[in-house]
């Protein structure tokens, strides 16, 4: 699904290159569940954001889904980002105008969905996570907790294949921490492929592979022994 070839990211500054990744070689296969790891700084988020299409390495190749994702123009990407692949963020990003039903609904809305199909999806992504008497809420009314789960269903509402996760669980207590972890976990048995970043030694083993990164290189790629969830 996913290949990178030699990326590199760097910002030029009057006299050198300020490197944020350097010769990243990686390939992610369609159903994985991935953990980037490493510490502050080390280029985890801009990984996760050209994988995404939010960002563009200045060399090397991407490939998503066999296509030259590189090559692609801005609105082709863009066109990309939405049809194939969903984004949670630690801040949750919600819409604070909107309520739980507009902000679960926006990316149907993008995708050019009909009023119809869109209210049934909808529907069915609110009652699969359990939050139908929350959707004429606005996000200031509810906790992280709930606040998260309307994040994640947003962005699986339009069923892409790659969900990608930028510190799912940074702002939560480690219950409701818990419960978002293993919510993903149940997406990618599902099938759907999950990248995510995390600080957390104890919620990069719900996934099956934790890739590290440190001063912009890869240093390790391992496949998790024992997956939280079989322990």
């Amino acid at each position: 699904m996913i290949q990178l070839q030699s990326i590199e990211r760097y910002f030029k500054t009057s006299f050198q290159r300020s490197y944020v990744l350097r010769d990243i070689t990686l390939e992610i296969q369609e159903g994985e569940f991935t953990t980037i790891m490493g510490p502050s700084g080390a280029g985890k988020s801009t990984l996760l954001n050209i994988i995404g299409m939010l960002d563009q390495p200045n060399s090397g190749e991407y490939y998503f889904l066999d296509q030259p994702a590189h090559g692609l123009k801005e609105k082709q990407r863009t066109q990309y980002h939405r049809n194939y692949i969903g984004f949670i963020f630690q801040a949750y990003h919600l819409i604070d105008e909107l309520t739980v039903y507009e902000n679960i609904e926006t990316p149907l809305l993008y995708k050019g969905i009909k009023g119809s199909k869109r209210k049934s999806m909808v529907a069915d992504i609110l009652d699969r996570f359990n939050i139908v008497a929350k959707k004429d809420l606005f996000p200031n009314q509810l906790s992280g907790g709930q606040q998260q789960l309307v994040g994640i269903a947003r962005a699986i509402v339009a069923e892409p294949r790659l969900l990608l996760a930028d510190e799912p669980t940074g702002n939560l207590h480690s219950e409701q921490g818990e419960e978002i972890m293993d919510l993903l976990t149940h997406l990618n048995r599902d099938g759907m492929t999950i990248l995510q970043v995390t600080h957390s030694e104890k919620q990069a083993l719900y996934g099956k592979r934790i890739v590290r990164i440190e001063d912009g290189f890869i240093r390790s790629d391992k496949q998790v022994k024992e997956n939280v969830l079989e322990s």
